[in-house]
């Protein structure tokens, strides 16, 4: 009988690396982004998901909606999380390439295991202005 797991984390990050050892590295953990125009492209963003105290097969699966809380930036794959026995953790990262903000505002995640959401956090999305000296966003003078 399956014993239904607990998220431990749920971090967003620019990379991840793994060492020979099997331990994560993650690099640049952020809650929030910033454009200084809409529509942009965020070229890569990681999602680190850790499962512990469950046993079984299960299906992980990621959404990142728009602030209307429906309209989907992306979705992830079904990835599988296998649990051998209640003291196993299964780690899972995920990558989302070139995601598409349409406008600023709280964006959200969320993380669905076997159809039921385990958990839904912000991702804050602002305009921000141009660095200084930057070329105008539209290339014109």
């Amino acid at each position: 009988m399956a014993m239904l797991p607990d998220l431990q984390s749920s971090l967003l990050c620019d990379d991840v690396r793994q060492e020979r050892t099997g331990k994560f590295i993650l690099i640049g953990l952020f809650d929030s982004l910033g454009s200084p125009q809409f529509p942009f492209r965020h070229p890569r963003l990681f999602l680190v998901t850790r499962w512990c105290s469950g046993e079984g097969e299960f299906m992980q699966h990621t959404r990142i909606l728009r602030p209307d809380m429906s309209s989907l930036v992306a979705e992830g794959r079904k990835i599988p999380v296998k649990l051998p026995n209640a003291e196993a953790t299964a780690t899972n990262v995920e990558l989302f390439l070139n995601l598409e903000f349409h406008e600023a505002g709280t964006h959200w995640v969320e993380i669905l295991l076997d159809g039921d959401l385990k958990i839904r956090f912000p991702l804050r999305v602002g305009q921000v202005k141009p660095p200084p000296g930057a070329p105008p966003p539209d290339g014109g003078f």
